[in-house]
């Protein structure tokens, strides 16, 4: 079985959306210095501490250890639209989300005229 490497991977998170590692530490709850001494392997992060850091870059645990590249499947407005949610604060993405779903309301009860 092939080692994973768990700072490796939230480096990679954390380049993938352009955060800083202090965005990361604010998203996640986590103090700055914890986050830090993590990240500088001397501290592999414990479960709780993972979990948190999982919320705050709003994935699963699952998708965080997931080695298939999920993104290679969308499509680049897909893809723009991702980095755009992953800037946006918590009471940020629950308006996008109810404005998403407004559209998809309004388009379903809309005829379709051609």
């Amino acid at each position: 079985m092939q080692e994973f490497d768990v700072v490796a991977r939230i480096q990679e998170l954390c380049q993938a959306r352009s955060w800083t590692y202090y965005r990361l530490a604010k998203a996640s709850g986590i103090p700055y210095s914890t986050l830090s001494t993590m990240l500088h392997k001397t501290n592999v992060p414990s479960v709780p501490s993972l979990i948190k850091i999982c919320d705050g870059l709003g994935i699963t645990l699952a998708q965080f250890f997931s080695d298939q590249d999920e993104s290679a499947k969308l499509t680049a407005e897909q893809k723009h639209c991702l980095g755009v949610w992953s800037t946006l604060d918590k009471p940020g993405q629950e308006l996008a989300l109810a404005y998403m779903q407004g559209l998809a309301d309004r388009q379903e009860h809309k005829p379709n005229i051609k």
